[in-house]
């Protein structure tokens, strides 16, 4: 059973996710590859706004998309935003990324192998993903501007769309520990984590929420040493 608590400390989880940043027009749209067509979705819309020129879908394949994308996150995704309306020369693709800072790394060296001038990105995930990825591509991209984005989806709306509220929660839970672990380890720049969040994610943790955390050799889940 998920607890009214739970659902409290999974929204905390979630607007904290969020970066509440309004889209302006940038040099290029890029859109993070992962199971959710939704990204594609929200990167067309934001294309047909005037937001971006170019949209730039990023991504591989991992045990979660190989069956449902098995010609790859991002390969599947132009073929979405082709078919929503765009012109398919305004879609470049990056097939090789299999985590976040790939993501990062090799959209922004395929951008400038292609000699196009980037001062500024708009930078599209998951909605709960939106930190995470504006963390990482702080790090790795200093000198562009970022500007997360995702699809404006209520918690409700996203577990809906999805269809199994657990495996939800768990990502949330996944992504915070990410944003806990990682700057130490120099994936991503360190972002401020109230106590009230920490507070939701470590109930959420002991509540079992836990199948997307990171674990050492011996199981245990990996905490920050900060």
């Amino acid at each position: 059973m998920i607890s009214t608590q739970d659902w409290a400390d999974t929204q905390r989880l979630w607007d904290y996710h969020q970066m509440g940043h309004t889209p302006r027009p940038c040099s290029v749209a890029i859109g993070l590859g992962s199971h959710d067509l939704g990204v594609a979705d929200a990167a067309v819309d934001l294309y047909k706004r005037g937001m971006a020129p170019l949209i730039m879908f990023t991504g591989a394949t991992s045990p979660t998309t190989r069956e449902r994308m098995p010609r790859g996150e991002a390969v599947h995704y132009r073929e979405r935003a082709i078919e929503l309306g765009v012109p398919a020369s305004a879609v470049i693709v990056e097939p090789r990324a299999r985590n976040t800072g790939e993501n990062i790394r090799f959209s922004r060296d395929l951008l400038a192998e292609g000699g196009i001038e980037v001062s500024s990105v708009l930078l599209i995930s998951k909605p709960y993903e939106e930190r995470r990825a504006y963390a990482t591509a702080r790090k790795l991209w200093p000198e562009v501007e970022i500007v997360s984005a995702s699809s404006p989806l209520t918690l409700q709306d996203y577990v809906d769309s999805i269809g199994d509220a657990r495996m939800v929660i768990d990502m949330l839970v996944g992504a915070l520990q990410r944003l806990l672990i990682y700057p130490e380890q120099g994936f991503m720049i360190s972002q401020t984590v109230g106590p009230e969040v920490l507070a939701s994610y470590a109930r959420l943790c002991r509540g079992g929420f836990t199948s997307r955390l990171l674990r050492d050799a011996g199981g245990r889940i990996l905490t920050s040493t900060n």
